[in-house]
Order: C-alpha cells, then sequence, then structure tokens
C-alpha cells in the first residue's frame, strides 16, 4: 500500500515539473533554426565580390555549440522525496549528457582577450553504483537531472592564434530531476516477485545553482579569407567542478563534469579596401657585420713541449663494479721494480687512441705513481674514500680495490692506507635538483678519491681532501698549436643570424663546408683545409641567415701554409684544472700561477691561454664558460706580472667551450671529461 500511494505522490510532483520544461521548447526552436540558418549562409556566395577582394577575420560569431557532459557523482543520496527513503543509501556514480546551446562570440583578429555567451540546455543524467537492501534485494537509482544554463566566459588566446582558453561562472535552473528506482528480488528466492519501478521526481532539489567552469578550445576555418561570411568549426572542451553543483539541498550528493565538444559559429568580415597609390616596398636594412680571416703565416717550427701535467687525486669506477677498471695499467711484482715516472709511455694502458693517447698514459698510470711515491716517502700516509650512489659499502669496496693493489704489488704496509665510504665525493658533479645529463654526471661522482696531508705527494701550495696529487713532468713534440690554426671572426653574428657557416673554395674551385656556428669567432686547424697540401690560395664566403630570413653573403680571400716541424722552439706549458660548472680558479691555484707559473714566462715571451670545457650542458653556455675560465688565469697572471713591474708579455685568449676537434682529450671516460673542464697554458719564448 505505501508503494501505490508514494507513486500517486510522485505523480503529482511530476505535473508539477510541466510547467518547468515548457520553458525548454523555444530554446529548441531557436536552436533549429540557428543551425538551419547557418547551413544557408555557408552555401551563398555573394555575387558583388570581385575574386581579388579581401576580408578581416570577424570580430562577432554567432553559432550553437553541441556534446557530452560526462558527469561524475559523488556523496550520498537516500531520501527521494518526503514520503519516500529507500532501504540504502546510493553514492557515487556516473553517466553522460547532452549539451547543446546558442553561443555569441566577440574577439578582434590577432587579440588575446576577448568573450563568450553560452545558454541552453545542460543534461546531468546518470546512474548510482548498485547496492544492495537488508533484505539482500539489489537496488538501482537511475536520474535525469537537466537544467537550462548561463555560461558568461572570458576568452583568452595566449599567443594571439586559434588555441584559446576560457573561463567564467555558470548559472543553471532546474528544469527536470526525476528519478527511477528499482529493487530487484533476494537471489535466494527466485520466484519473487520484483516491486515495480518507482518513477519521480526529488524533493528539496535547489532551482538554481552558480558554479565556475574552465576550459580551452581551437578555432579551424571553414572558408577563405576572400569571403565575406565565415565560417569557423571549435572543438573545445571544458571542466566544471563539484563547486556549488549540489543537485539537492540535503544530504550530500553532488556533480562533477567534463563536457566535451565541437561549436559552429559564423561571422562577417570587414572588406579590405585596396590602396589607391603604388605600393612602396619597404626595404629591410642589412644586418652589419665585419667579416674578417686570419691565417698565420706558419713558419715551420718543432715546438718542444716541457709540461706539467697535472695529476689528478681520482681512480673512477664502473657503473656495477667495484674493481679497478681494465683501462687503469696494473703492474705485476716483477714489473714494480721497473716502474718510473718518467718512462710512463713504456707501460701504456690497453684502451687508448687519438689525441687522449699521450696524456691519458699518465692518468692511467695514476695508482703506480701513487704506488713508487709511498715507496719514496715512507712516513706519507693516505686515506682512500670510496663514493657510490648505492652507499658507503659499495664506496668502501671499491677503496678495499685500490688498497689491495698497493699492498700485494708495492708492498705498502696496511697501516698507512685508511679507508672510508661514501655515497656523494665531497666535490660532487651531480647537483641538488639537477636533471640532465645525469648518466654522466653520476659516472664522474663514482669514484675512488685519494687524500693526503704530506706535501711530498700533493702539487705545490695545494692542501685539502680533493687536493690534486704532485704533477708529472712531460717532455714531448707538439702538434699543430692553436696559434697556427685559421681563425675566422663575424662580428655582430649573435646579433645579426640565426647561424652562419663557412664556403672555402680552393683555386680550382673545390668548396669546403664549414658550420653552422652561432659564435662570433671559430678557430679551424690549418690541416682540416689543407688536406695534405703545404699551402694554397682560398676564398672564403660567409654566408649567414638573418633573423629576419635574408641571406647575407660576404667574401675575403687568405693564403694558408700547413704547419710543419722544422726548427726547434722550446716552450712549457701548465695546467689548471676546475670543478664541474665553474669558472673561477680556486683560491689555492692563485699562488700557484703567481709563484710556479710566472717566474718561468720568460722576458718578451708570449702566453697562449686556451680554455676548454667536457660536453655535457649546451654549446653556447660551454663556450661562455670556456672564455670565462681562460680570462679568469689571465687576469690573475697579469696580475701578478704587474706586481713583478713586468709589461712585456704578450697573452692570447681562446675559448673552445666543448669543441671535440679541439679538446684537449675524448670524452668517452669520466678521467677525460675531467681533464676537458682545464684551462692550459702555453709559454712561448721569444722567437
Amino acid at each position: 500500500m505505501n508503494s501505490i500511494k508514494n507513486i500517486k505522490y510522485m505523480k503529482s510532483l511530476t505535473n508539477y515539473k510541466k510547467g518547468l520544461r515548457l520553458v525548454w521548447s523555444p530554446c529548441k526552436l531557436a536552436l533549429k533554426g540557428l543551425i538551419g540558418s547557418v547551413l544557408i549562409l555557408t552555401g551563398i556566395q555573394s555575387s558583388l565580390q570581385a575574386q581579388e577582394v579581401q576580408y578581416t577575420k570577424p570580430s562577432w560569431y554567432f553559432g550553437v555549440a553541441g556534446g557530452a557532459n560526462f558527469n561524475f557523482y559523488r556523496g550520498t543520496t537516500q531520501q527521494l522525496t518526503t514520503g519516500f527513503t529507500v532501504p540504502s543509501a546510493f553514492y557515487d556514480g556516473n553517466g553522460v549528457g547532452l549539451y547543446v546551446a546558442p553561443l555569441i562570440e566577440f574577439h578582434r583578429p590577432d587579440t588575446r582577450l576577448g568573450f563568450i555567451f553560452q545558454a541552453g540546455y545542460d543534461s546531468r543524467k546518470g546512474a548510482f553504483k548498485k547496492v544492495t537492501s537488508p533484505c539482500n534485494c539489489p537496488e538501482d537509482l537511475k536520474t535525469d537531472l537537466s537544467y537550462f544554463t548561463i555560461e558568461p566566459s572570458l576568452r583568452f588566446a595566449p599567443f594571439k592564434s586559434n588555441f584559446y582558453l576560457y573561463g567564467g561562472p555558470r548559472f543553471a535552473f532546474d528544469i527536470a530531476n526525476s528519478f527511477t528506482y528499482r529493487k530487484g528480488i533476494n537471489p535466494a528466492y527466485p520466484t519473487q516477485v520484483a516491486d515495480p519501478d518507482v518513477k519521480g521526481n526529488f524533493s528539496r532539489t535547489n532551482n538554481s545553482l552558480i558554479s565556475m567552469q574552465i576550459g580551452a578550445g581551437y578555432d579551424i576555418p571553414l572558408s577563405k579569407q576572400k569571403k565575406r561570411t565565415q565560417l569557423v568549426l571549435s572543438p573545445f572542451v571544458s571542466f566544471q567542478p563539484y563547486f556549488g553543483q549540489d543537485p539537492r539541498s540535503i544530504e550530500s550528493w553532488n556533480i562533477t563534469t567534463v563536457r566535451a565538444g565541437i561549436a559552429l559559429k559564423i561571422g562577417s568580415g570587414r572588406r579590405i579596401e585596396a590602396p589607391v597609390e603604388a605600393v612602396i616596398p619597404i626595404v629591410i636594412p642589412e644586418p652589419i657585420v665585419q667579416f674578417t680571416v686570419n691565417a698565420p703565416v706558419n713558419i715551420p717550427t718543432e715546438r718542444r713541449v716541457r709540461e706539467l701535467f697535472p695529476l689528478r687525486n681520482y681512480v673512477f669506477f664502473d657503473l656495477g663494479s667495484s674493481e679497478v677498471p681494465n683501462r687503469y695499467v696494473l703492474l705485476t711484482k716483477d714489473q714494480v721494480k721497473d716502474f718510473k715516472e718518467r718512462q710512463l709511455e713504456v707501460i701504456a694502458p690497453k684502451e687508448l687512441s687519438g689525441r687522449s693517447k699521450r696524456q691519458m698514459v699518465v692518468y692511467y698510470n695514476v695508482i703506480n705513481i701513487l704506488g713508487d711515491r709511498l715507496n719514496k716517502n715512507p712516513s706519507t700516509t693516505i686515506t682512500l674514500v670510496g663514493s657510490s650512489m648505492k652507499g658507503p659499502k659499495d664506496g668502501r669496496q671499491m677503496a678495499e680495490s685500490v688498497k689491495k693493489y698497493l699492498v700485494d704489488m708495492f708492498q705498502i704496509d696496511p697501516s698507512r692506507i685508511g679507508i672510508e665510504g661514501r655515497v656523494k665525493p665531497q666535490i660532487p658533479s651531480e647537483q641538488p635538483g639537477g636533471k640532465l645529463e645525469l648518466v654522466l654526471l653520476r659516472e664522474g661522482d663514482r669514484r675512488v678519491s685519494i687524500e693526503s696531508n704530506s706535501p711530498a705527494l700533493l702539487m705545490e701550495f695545494q692542501s685539502g681532501p680533493d687536493a690534486p696529487l704532485k704533477p708529472i713532468e712531460i717532455v714531448s713534440v707538439q702538434e699543430a698549436p692553436v696559434d697556427s690554426y685559421v681563425s675566422v671572426k663575424v662580428e655582430g653574428a649573435k646579433e645579426a643570424f640565426s647561424s652562419w657557416s663557412l664556403e672555402i673554395a680552393d683555386e680550382s674551385g673545390k668548396v669546403q663546408n664549414f658550420g653552422p656556428y652561432s659564435q662570433e669567432m671559430v678557430s679551424i686547424p690549418g690541416k682540416s683545409i689543407l688536406g695534405d697540401r703545404p699551402s694554397g690560395d682560398y676564398k672564403l664566403t660567409m654566408v649567414g641567415q638573418a633573423k629576419s630570413g635574408k641571406v647575407i653573403r660576404k667574401e675575403t680571400s687568405a693564403h694558408m701554409v700547413l704547419w710543419s716541424p722544422s726548427t726547434t722552439e722550446e716552450m712549457m706549458r701548465f695546467s689548471i684544472l676546475y670543478e664541474f660548472n665553474k669558472s673561477t680558479a680556486i683560491t689555492m691555484y692563485e699562488k700557484y700561477l703567481t709563484e710556479i707559473v710566472i717566474p718561468k714566462i720568460p722576458t718578451g715571451g708570449t702566453v697562449i691561454i686556451h680554455g676548454h670545457t667536457d660536453i655535457i650542458g649546451g654549446e653556447d653556455y660551454n663556450l661562455k664558460l670556456s672564455i670565462g675560465r681562460a680570462e679568469d688565469v689571465r687576469t690573475i697572471l697579469e696580475s701578478g706580472l704587474a706586481k713583478a713591474g713586468r709589461s712585456d708579455v704578450k697573452f692570447e685568449v681562446h675559448g673552445f667551450g666543448a669543441d671535440q676537434t679541439l679538446a684537449p682529450f675524448e670524452n668517452k671516460y669520466p678521467e677525460e671529461r675531467f681533464y676537458n673542464r682545464t684551462v692550459i697554458i702555453d709559454i712561448v719564448p721569444v722567437k
């Protein structure tokens, strides 16, 4: 009997809502008329328009938007009407409803701001999740909730393009709030007769709601600009959070909606009047750049280099292994007896090639050099600190590998060698918050650091846990020096060009291409241009791509001579090593440069300073970093010479960044990358 009473009650409430539904009927008619008008207008082409006539994009658009509302119910509802409460509360659910609305839109062409106004039918229909009543009967609840909405929005095109964002308030007026409740039978009693469905309207619903929405859309023109009437198709998506979207004034039911759809818009452009007078072409001035080439005479000399090669106090380990890598030279007991620092080239590593070979022979003997020095200085002690991302235990195992080799092969007393394990070294390459090229940085941080307080082991004026070991003196013949390279300078290139390149043609017209470049000065080894030719006359053409799109060409010529050894000229070389991403020399290097390097500079000599970086980081950044390092060293040397009352020294400063054709070493292993973070100081006597 109660069910029959409830049904009658629901019918009376349904009649109450019929008047509200009539509000939507005129909207349907208006929408149908608007869609028909849009389709008719797109087929009309005015015969009065000449083919050459152009129109602006419209500022005002009228049209219709349609799409699907993806509705998500949250919260609970149980009392469906004043006299009807279901046995179990329903909670959460979802559904898809129709959205359709006429629209008005305003935004001037090629501007960012505008507005959109939409008013129409907005369905929030859906179904709650199935629940079970105390009698073990399944219960279902579906709703046909719908509103008449008014949605004014601010339109924002961040790039002044067809893409736009929009957002604003949403005013919703209830036009339907019916439900269908179904109670099934207990599965244990299959012959039981199910109760009839209960249909009605929710009681205590909110007749009006105020909420908000944000969304994005993209305008796709369907008409050519030569037509006055222009049609646009705009896919869009919006998000309407649950704030303010409570259908009822009781319980906790709220709705979140994601809307996706398409808007069809039509507008009328303004005619662009053809100019009466002749069009005067706009002449874009050619960027001002100065193109110069310096090709040194390259008087044949053989530079014998007496180099103090710095010795890093690190042994780098491969990822996943705590054994000393094969690229390091590991001696037998018989070989240890004949080991000498000044004859390292006799004992070469297995995995070396190219320009790194000579100096890496030194470095890959670092453990043997350490063992030899410990034997020569029996009172010295060291601490081996292993750093591993796997933890201090793995770091200690790495350090134990180095210690075991020193004890077994060089017979070092174990008590002279301390062991520690860390996660990060004292001066790590990987910095907090870093996200780029982490693999290379972590390879550099997986190492064993050799720490000591003994001056007999360390570089002059150095102290602290990461002080380098005393350098090795190397005497060798230098390959083509930096001051023999062909230098090309394009002053103003950074402001004038997006990039520039070189075309170098010989006497027969054969062309070689170099670049593209972004910096203002580049250096090219003469051999890269001449090949095996002893000399030649060349025409060099700079081809610049201006930022306006214009191509600028400038030409010059140069006579080039291949550098080759003949007479003897001796020079000295020193190196300053930098930590990762640092451009300022460590304070302890200033005393070294002042008291060790400056006294070696002869009267009237030339100091050639060239800075380098490893391959980690961007090209432009590394170039600036290498120049900063080289200038930093020159500043210290010039200051020291001035204090000594000297002004007879000529300086040449070069920054090569990460240029792998000019770098001192390869970049395959962390050892090589650490040594590429350097400034090399060549001291050349008067010719």
